[in-house]
């Protein structure tokens, strides 16, 4: 008998995506590991248990957790499933680790092996396994299609007999995964597109999908970026032109998508209230970055706030989430491709090289012990680089700079690469 892989069913109810689809249960039986797949587990996003059984999986119950040496799931496991894990057993899943110690601390205490996926390492082998990717594109696209539905008027022009509809004017915040998505979307609607990065090398990127670049483009923007490809940190004067710049764009947007996160921060503030209260009655905010404390001023999570001045403020969670039936797909196969790397093709088990790049990228606990050194108590002394100093973007309609924040910790692998979208949302 081989070893096993389980696939839970979710137990947060706002989550609808799963650890596996048909394709990756049917490929992981080929590698010769009993599947057992949760009763309900795909429901959400459109997989009846009958496709993973006709895959060769066993349709099973939570219980059956307990004697599985590999766990796929979608969210950090609770106390609760921790309990039901056999000691040993390998859990993969985006972990969520920041702000979370505690939860950490859980995982080493009850002996699994945690990796965590949205730390895996921006190099060319491990695209395939790029979780923030996969996820970050498709709520890019979402959060075009939230904003049109609240919207409630055409995103393209349209001409006809009885007159003209201009086209929605559409502004993006951030141009890394989520954002180029946006403006591809927003573009394909037919919407006026513009956007903004603090990065030189995204006004490329930004002007291929058909869109205008936004920015202060001064000496000081033109040598912004790194050799790394990082954002340097920008002048407070730099800070104050751009800022007063953006606010008055926003001022003329109908729809504004913020995408700015950095991995172990609270999100940056992009948008002021003073800015928000200077759109338009019936403009749109979408802020992909509730989660994280926001860029929007006055984005609540979970909620569609309108203001005093009829503008919507758009801060649903989990925004990939949403389309959990293509969600669940992509992440899917970014697991399978990751275990995949750590099975032996000869005995047709699990065998982790604890040497290989991938593995120390994203183990957060092995053995009893928290073993990341973003975690680790032996590292707490880390200083995080900045991946993106975004408070350069902040819309203020004073025109002055946000004030700096104080350093946080060494981020994991992942966090220090160059945000050229892997590393926002």
């Amino acid at each position: 008998m081989g070893q096993t892989i389980f696939i839970p069913r979710e137990v947060d109810p706002t989550e609808g995506r799963v650890a596996a689809s048909p394709d990756t249960a049917k490929r992981l039986v080929g590698l010769g590991f009993d599947v057992i797949v949760e009763a309900g587990a795909g429901t959400a996003s459109r997989i009846p248990d009958e496709e993973f059984a006709k895959a060769g999986a066993a349709i099973g119950r939570a219980s059956d957790a307990a004697r599985a040496d590999v766990v796929l799931k979608v969210r950090r496991p609770t106390d609760a499933e921790l309990k039901g894990y056999r000691k040993g057993a390998a859990v993969l899943a985006t972990m969520d680790p920041y702000g979370n110690d505690a939860a950490v601390a859980a995982m080493a205490k009850a002996g699994i092996t945690a990796f965590a996926m949205e730390f895996m390492p921006r190099i060319t082998r491990a695209q395939v396994m790029d979780v923030l990717s996969s996820q970050a594109n498709l709520a890019g696209y979402q959060a075009v299609i939230d904003a049109a539905a609240e919207y409630d008027r055409a995103l393209p022009m349209m001409m006809t007999a009885a007159g003209t509809i201009p086209a929605a004017k559409v502004f993006v915040m951030g141009a890394g995964v989520a954002g180029l998505q946006a403006i591809a979307t927003a573009r394909r609607l037919g919407a006026v597109v513009t956007a903004t990065d603090v990065r030189p090398a995204a006004k490329e990127q930004v002007a291929s999908l058909g869109a205008k670049f936004i920015a202060v483009e001064d000496e000081e923007f033109k040598a912004a970026e790194t050799a790394g490809g990082y954002a340097k940190e920008m002048s407070k004067e730099y800070q104050a032109k751009q800022a007063q710049l953006t606010a008055e764009h926003i001022a003329k947007q109908d729809i504004v998508i913020t995408t700015a996160l950095i991995p172990g921060r609270p999100a940056p503030k992009l948008v002021s209230a003073a800015v928000v209260a200077a759109m338009k009655p019936g403009s749109i905010l979408v802020d992909l970055a509730v989660e994280r404390g926001g860029n929007v001023e006055g984005a609540v999570p979970g909620k569609v706030v309108t203001t005093a001045g009829g503008v919507k403020i758009v801060g649903h969670l989990n925004v990939a989430g949403r389309i959990a039936a293509s969600a669940s797909l992509l992440y899917a196969k970014n697991l399978f491709a990751f275990l995949e790397t750590m099975v032996d093709k000869a005995s047709k088990s699990l065998a982790i090289n604890r040497d290989d790049e991938l593995v120390k990228a994203t183990m957060l606990t092995d053995g009893g012990r928290i073993v990341h050194p973003a975690f680790a108590k032996a590292a707490e002394s880390y200083e995080e680089p900045a991946a993106i100093p975004a408070r350069t973007m902040v819309a203020d309609a004073s025109g002055k700079p946000a004030a700096k924040k104080a350093p946080a910790r060494k981020s994991p692998p992942s966090a220090k690469k160059p945000a050229t979208g892997k590393g926002t949302a």
